[in-house]
C-alpha cells in the first residue's frame, strides 16, 4: 500500500477574533448547557457551532423525545433541561405527560405510548408512563437561542472546528474555519461538546474509537394518527404483521418506528437503523445518507399502500444531521463501565445524573491536556457503558456541570482538574440541577475496578 500523498499548506497567521473565560465548541444540547451555565455563573463565554442553528442531534438530528431523566417517579435531570422543556411547552411545541399519569396502566400507556413518553427500560407490562417530553425541532432551536442570548453568550455559528491550540500541555483555545477564513478563539477553559471528541482528540487526549447504529431520521406528514392507533390496538394481529414488514424494509428500528409530535398529522421516525458506519469517516457518512434515503423511500411506498392511517403520508423532511450515536470516546481520569451504569454505582464526585446512574466529575476530565473539560456522548466511558448512558437530557446535565466547574476553577484560581467538586455540587443544586451528590435509595457503592 502506497503512503498517502500530502500537500503543504501555505503559512500565515490566524487572526484572533474572540477571547473569553470559557470557549465551548459544539452547540448541541451539552454545549448549550455548558455555555449558558458558564455565562450565568459570571464567565465571559463564546459558543461555536458549525451548523446555522443550535440544538445538535436534538434539533438537527431530530431526536425528538427527551427521556432517560427519571428513576421511577424521581426526576433525576432537572436544571437547564427542565427549563428548556418549560420554554418549549410555553410555545406549544412540547408535550409531557402530567405527573398524575406517571403510572403503569394500560389505558394511560395507550394514551402516551405513541408520544414515546414511557419507561422503555421497564420489563413490566404495561410499561409505566414517565417524565419525558416530545418536542418540535424548531421549538428546541428557538428555546436554545433565547437561553443563550439572555445569558449573554457570544454565539458564533457557521464556525467549523479545525484544531485545538495547546501550549505546554494547556488548552488555550481553538482554530475554526469559516466563510471569513481561519479564525482563532482563545479561552481560559475549553469545553469539548462536539459529540465526536474532536477538540480533545486534536489536543492529544487519549480516546477509544467505537461505532454503533446510525440513523437518517425523518418526519412524515399527512398521517391520520387516530386511525393508526385505532388499527394498532383494535386489530393487533393485522397490525403486527404490517409492522414487522415495515421494520424489515428499514432493516431495523426501535419497537415503535413512528411517534407523534406536537404538530398535528406529523410523526417522527427514528429510523432506519444502519450498522457498519463510522461516524468520523467522510465516506461512511456520505454512504449512510444515500442508504438511509433509499430505505425511507421504500418504506413510504409500502405504508401508503398498506398501513391504515398512512394512505396520504409524505416525507416532510430528513434530518440535516446523521444520527451518530458512538464514535470517539474519551479515556479520561475515570472510565465509566457498563457495570457502573447497570448497578447504579454512586460516586462521591458525581456532578450529573441520568436515569438511575451517575457521572463522576473525573469522566469529564481528559488526561494529557489541562484546562479542558468534555460534556456529551463522548464522555469517558467504555462503549458498552456509553450505549446505555448517552441520552440528550443527561448530556445537558453534563454540560451544566462543566459550566459551573469552569466558573469555580477560575474563581478559585486553580486548574479545572483541581476544582472543589463539593462547591460545584452545591452550586448546581442551588440553581435547580441534580448533581447526584445525594444517592438514590437504589444506588450501590461497591468499589470500582482499577
Amino acid at each position: 500500500m502506497t503512503s498517502q500523498q500530502m500537500i503543504d499548506e501555505p503559512g500565515g497567521k490566524v487572526p484572533v477574533v474572540a477571547e473569553a473565560d470559557l470557549v465551548v465548541v459544539g452547540g448541541g444540547p451539552a454545549g448549550i448547557a455548558a455555555a449558558v451555565s458558564g455565562a450565568r455563573n459570571g464567565l465571559s463565554t463564546v459558543l461555536l457551532e458549525r451548523y446555522p442553528y443550535l440544538g445538535g442531534l436534538a434539533s438537527g438530528g431530530m431526536v425528538l423525545v427527551l427521556d432517560d431523566m427519571c428513576n421511577g417517579n424521581e426526576v433525576t435531570v432537572r436544571g437547564l433541561c427542565s427549563e428548556l422543556i418549560d420554554r418549549m411547552t410555553g410555545m406549544g411545541l412540547c408535550v409531557t405527560p402530567p405527573e398524575e399519569d406517571w403510572i403503569a396502566d394500560e389505558g394511560k400507556f395507550q394514551q402516551w405510548a405513541r408520544w414515546g413518553t414511557y419507561n422503555f427500560h421497564s420489563h413490566s407490562k404495561p410499561q409505566p408512563v414517565c417524565y419525558a417530553s416530545a418536542f418540535d425541532p424548531d421549538g428546541f432551536k428557538r428555546a436554545a437561542n433565547d437561553m443563550v442570548a439572555e445569558a449573554g453568550v457570544k454565539l458564533r455559528l457557521h464556525s467549523w472546528f479545525s484544531r485545538t491550540i495547546v501550549e505546554n500541555g494547556i488548552a488555550r483555545g481553538v482554530i475554526c474555519d469559516s466563510k471569513e477564513g481561519r479564525q482563532a478563539i482563545l479561552g481560559k477553559v475549553v469545553v469539548d461538546a462536539t459529540g465526536d471528541l474532536d477538540v480533545a482528540a486534536s489536543a492529544g487526549a487519549p480516546f477509544s474509537h467505537g461505532s454503533f447504529i446510525v440513523t437518517t431520521v425523518f418526519r412524515l406528514g399527512g398521517v391520520d394518527t387516530a386511525e393508526a392507533e385505532r388499527f394498532e390496538y383494535e386489530e393487533p394481529a393485522a397490525f403486527a404483521k404490517l409492522d414487522r414488514e415495515c421494520k424489515r424494509i428499514m432493516g431495523g428500528s426501535w419497537e415503535r418506528w413512528w411517534l407523534k409530535t406536537p404538530l398535528p398529522g406529523i410523526v417522527w421516525c427514528n429510523c432506519p437503523h444502519m450498522a457498519g458506519f463510522d461516524g468520523t469517516s467522510v465516506a461512511d457518512l456520505t454512504r449512510a445518507d444515500f442508504v438511509g434515503r433509499e430505505k425511507i423511500a421504500n418504506l413510504v411506498a409500502y405504508i401508503r399502500a398498506n398501513m391504515p392511517g398512512f394512505a396520504n403520508a409524505f416525507v416532510v423532511d430528513v434530518a440535516p444531521q446523521l444520527g451518530v450515536r458512538t464514535s470517539r470516546l474519551l479515556e479520561g481520569e475515570y472510565v465509566l463501565t457498563k457495570e457502573d451504569v447497570a448497578t447504579r454505582r454512586h460516586f462521591a464526585d458525581s456532578v450529573a445524573r441520568g436515569r438511575d446512574y451517575y457521572y463522576p466529575y473525573r469522566t469529564l476530565l481528559p488526561r494529557g491536556v489541562s484546562q479542558m473539560l468534555v460534556a456529551g456522548r463522548h464522555y469517558s466511558s467504555t462503549a458498552a457503558a456509553q450505549r446505555i448512558s448517552r441520552e440528550i437530557p443527561p448530556c445537558m446535565a453534563m454540560g451544566e456541570a462543566v459550566g459551573v466547574a469552569a466558573s469555580v476553577a477560575l474563581d478559585q484560581g486553580v486548574s479545572v482538574d483541581k476544582v472543589d467538586v463539593a462547591k460545584v455540587q452545591r452550586i448546581l443544586r442551588a440553581q435547580g440541577a441534580d448533581p447526584g451528590d445525594r444517592p438514590a435509595a437504589n444506588a450501590t457503592f461497591q468499589e470500582a475496578a482499577e
